[in-house]
């Protein structure tokens, strides 16, 4: 149950600021609130993955409706995504469920593997574009089969991910398919990735919701802050350059990586 009285100005504010951030990068914000979560409020790491989880399948739903809208989603690539990320989720849950949920390696496992999340994360903003060239003499050799075999790889390596960090859909993903489909327009990339990442992040948040790793007055504290923050950063990203928003944030994210890895 939420109890409206544990709804902390705090943390809206946290969320308006990340949902800024969003607005101007498009970097998911597991990336960006999960570690806030962690280390500056002190929350558990099991709980601050789960809420967070909840909350992107809720602002993601969003950014499917519009994509789907402008027929800017491959349904073809969100099923070949699904069908590798759902039975990994599974997994993946299985495993937190029977390390324990509030345990003390469950917390640094999840820790570990958000700080080298928050790192690769940080590579492809900055690399994107390296890793794109040198990736394509490669890939386009490949047959159609092989490549939908890739993404089913991809979307269980993605489902591992973001059910133990909650990092990975967004920048890892959009990455990934950029290289896997280079013919395809980067707006049903983007608009493919956001539309896998509800089911995604909606199983993998149920999931951590009955084991119990859910705060819901955290959940609707940063959805008010948050949902306006990510309509006021869409508004002003174009007054801000790229090219210095990026590696300043690619920065700041290989620092709280190292940390939270180590």
């Amino acid at each position: 149950m939420i109890d409206i009285h544990a709804i902390n100005p705090l943390y809206s504010v946290s969320g308006l600021l990340v949902g800024v951030l969003v607005g101007f990068t498009g970097v998911g914000g597991g990336a960006l609130m999960t570690p806030i979560l962690i280390l500056l409020f002190g929350v558990h790491a099991t709980t601050a993955v789960g809420t967070d989880l909840l909350y992107a399948s809720i602002t993601k739903s969003f950014g499917t409706l519009v994509h789907g809208h402008n027929d800017a989603v491959d349904w073809r690539i969100v099923r070949r995504l699904a069908s590798g990320s759902i039975p990994a989720t599974i997994l993946t849950l299985a495993l937190i469920f029977h390390l324990g949920v509030e345990s003390h390696n469950t917390g640094g496992i999840i820790s570990t593997v958000l700080g080298i999340a928050l790192i690769l994360t940080a590579i492809t903003l900055v690399f994107r574009k390296w890793l794109l060239e040198h990736s394509a003499t490669y890939l386009e050799r490949l047959s159609d089969h092989q490549i939908h075999i890739l993404t089913v790889v991809l979307g269980a390596l993605l489902g591992t991910l973001v059910s133990l960090s909650s990092v990975g859909a967004g920048a890892i993903g959009v990455t990934a398919l950029l290289m896997l489909y280079p013919k395809l327009q980067t707006v049903r990339i983007v608009g493919s990735d956001i539309a896998h990442a509800v089911p995604l992040t909606l199983i993998a948040g149920a999931g951590h919701w009955l084991l119990g790793s859910v705060d819901w007055s955290l959940l609707v504290s940063l959805l008010i802050g948050s949902v306006p923050g990510i309509g006021l950063g869409s508004q002003l990203a174009s007054r801000v350059p790229d090219r210095v928003l990026r590696p300043v944030l690619a920065g700041t994210l290989v620092v709280v990586g190292a940390k939270l890895a180590v």
